[in-house]
């Protein structure tokens, strides 16, 4: 029995050590898991924080090169003025390391900043440089909203800065070179809300428009004026985005033409006609002249120039 008793008491104090050993491994093992699982934490946050400052780094970039885009047909030093307003107004207009304009061509951009990490300067990684580049490319326009109920044969030579008349009588439109058409439907209201507001409908190069009939001498007048009084700009200056006296019109060319008159027209692009007086008593007529602008629009496949572009994004 006293064998017996001793051989339990070993027993024991056999047992004991070794769950005193586990229980000291255990907590090296929970110890080194809890670590490298802290470390994986802090990675992870380092990584996301490098990607959302790379997000925002890159929206900054395209924000900068499609506003600098939309001067490419003016000058160099307002498209690189508008790049810097945007990147400023980004809180990184610290971070341009690279511009290059290629005037009635694109903008592009490289964007570039250290971003701080929080937990991976434990590795010897305090920063890591973040760097982004954004293109912004103008070509011909191809489909719009917001065009005006006017028109210009395609027949006829647009020469940039040349004064030009668009008819509004309806007379001589079956031989003259202008017309007017009945965006979203005839009548004079219908095409006065569209000359005052521009047609919010997209209009594209194929479309087939009817023509407006009847004298809309009148709706013209009072549309042309309320143009003219909402640009506060001095006369001829084409720079403007808010200027009214902008508008962007359709190329065509006849499509559906009777001994009378053309009835359809076909779309083949679109200009910009900036609108220089107003009309008188006896104007049947608007006068203005053609300019290149970058707008709002896209751009289509195989679209003759008119110097009407639009705007996208390359990279």
């Amino acid at each position: 029995m006293v064998m017996l008793h001793g051989y339990k008491t070993m027993l024991v104090s056999s047992l004991k050590a070794i769950i005193h050993r586990q229980q000291g491994s255990s907590i090296v093992l929970v110890g080194l898991s809890l670590g490298a699982l802290m470390t994986m934490t802090g990675l992870v946050v380092d990584i996301g924080g490098v990607y959302v400052a790379k997000t925002q780094l890159q929206k900054a970039a395209n924000a900068a090169a499609l506003s600098g885009a939309q001067e490419l047909t003016y000058n160099e030093t307002r498209v690189k003025s508008i790049v810097s307003e945007v990147l400023t107004k980004h809180g990184e207009s610290g971070s341009l390391v690279e511009q290059e304009v290629q005037m009635e061509h694109k903008v592009s951009i490289r964007l570039q900043r250290q971003v701080t990490l929080a937990f991976s300067g434990l590795f010897g990684w305090d920063e890591v440089p973040v760097e982004v580049r954004a293109t912004a490319v103008i070509e011909s326009m191809g489909r719009a909203t917001g065009v005006a109920p006017l028109g210009i044969d395609d027949s006829i030579p647009l020469i940039i800065g040349q004064e030009y008349t668009l008819k509004v009588d309806e007379t001589e439109v079956d031989t003259g070179n202008f017309g007017i058409l009945a965006l979203g439907g005839s009548g004079a209201s219908t095409y006065e809300m569209n000359l005052k507001y521009g047609y919010m409908n997209e209009i594209k190069v194929g479309s087939i428009i009817d023509t407006q009939t009847g004298n809309v001498v009148g709706k013209t007048k009072t549309g042309v004026q309320e143009r003219i009084n909402n640009c506060p700009y001095p006369v001829g200056e084409t720079h403007h985005r808010d200027c009214e006296r902008i508008i962007l019109i359709p190329v065509y060319t006849p499509y559906n033409v009777d001994v009378n008159q053309v009835k359809q027209v076909k779309i083949t692009g679109f200009a910009y006609f900036y609108i220089l007086s107003p009309m008188d008593d006896h104007d049947k007529t608007i006068n203005g002249f053609f300019f290149k602008r970058a707008g709002n629009g896209f751009n289509e496949p195989n679209v003759g120039n008119n110097g009407a572009y639009a705007i996208r994004l390359a990279e």
